[in-house]
């Protein structure tokens, strides 16, 4: 984690907000919310597959995927406690980057708050 470094939080279209970081970051930020918010299934399966980050790796340029879903509990989703709506897994200069999707529900104020909490400089932009 760098502190005071920039990191712009993007939101599309369809309301959804993205946050290209650090694989250790990644991981970290997805600790936060479980500290804060609690254990769900695509908060768990999405630090499996951090932590699994080469295996997952492979899997997603193998299949030629753009993104990886982790899966989710149905009831979370009824109740609004789904978070993490997918990731992309990025090698690039021999270091590893993760792209989090935010589910739509979760707010931008509470995107903000987690950078903030990993040290980095919050701003909003559009993709």
């Amino acid at each position: 984690m760098e502190s005071g470094k920039e990191l712009e939080i993007k939101v599309d279209m369809g309301k959804y907000k993205y946050i290209d970081m650090e694989l250790e970051d990644a991981k970290r930020l997805l600790e936060i919310i479980i500290e804060e918010k609690g254990s769900t299934r695509d908060l768990e399966e999405s630090y499996r597959m951090l932590t699994n980050f080469n295996e997952f790796y492979k899997y997603q340029t193998k299949r030629s995927q753009s993104y990886l879903s982790p899966p989710k509990n149905m009831g979370d989703m009824i109740k609004g406690n789904i978070y993490i709506d997918k990731l992309k897994l990025i090698r690039k200069e021999g270091k590893d980057r993760v792209v989090i999707v935010f589910d739509r529900r979760v707010s931008i104020e509470y995107i903000y708050h987690l950078v903030e909490k990993l040290g980095y400089k919050p701003s909003i932009g559009n993709k």
